[in-house]
């Protein structure tokens, strides 16, 4: 076990214990239960109690790639956070999120680009130009893996 720690514009956003499932030095594959409290309701897809999440981050990418299940195991879709590289240290991985988010139904027929507001907001752009820009061309990058070949490719 260790925990997943969440940052978001220098504050903790949520903290979780995930079970361990690789680390091949530059991925970090993890599987937690939803760790927020009650349902959260997007309308393109609700995560709620029982759903489980299967977490890849990378070391050397600015996302991270969420496979969503339900507690029966039916593939919801994938979430991924454009994010910093993952630190992993002492048990803790450490991520800061980004505000930019890719949402791709389990069909992989949706793909939708989230928080592109925040992120503008965020004042990231003028503050840390360089992460802007990589925060950028990962979600696009992203963007463009989920419909040529879906997610599940950059998992293997």
């Amino acid at each position: 076990m260790l925990k997943v720690h969440l940052r978001k514009a220098g504050r903790t956003k949520i903290r979780y214990p995930a079970l361990l499932l690789a680390d091949d030095g530059t991925q970090v594959t993890v599987r937690a239960p939803w760790a927020a409290d009650g349902v959260r309701d997007f309308g393109f897809v609700r995560f709620e109690p029982g759903d489980v999440f299967t977490e890849h981050f990378w070391r050397n990418r600015w996302y991270a790639v969420k496979e969503v299940r339900t507690a029966q195991g039916a593939l919801k879709g994938w979430y991924c956070d454009i994010t910093r590289p993952a630190v992993l240290d002492d048990g803790e991985l450490v991520v800061e999120d980004l505000d930019l988010d890719l949402w791709v139904s389990a069909d992989g027929a949706t793909v939708l680009r989230l928080d592109e507001d925040e992120f503008a907001a965020s004042g990231l752009a003028e503050h840390d130009p360089r992460a802007a820009e990589e925060a950028l061309r990962a979600l696009d990058e992203l963007e463009v893996v989920a419909q040529l070949t879906g997610l599940a490719t950059l998992l293997d």
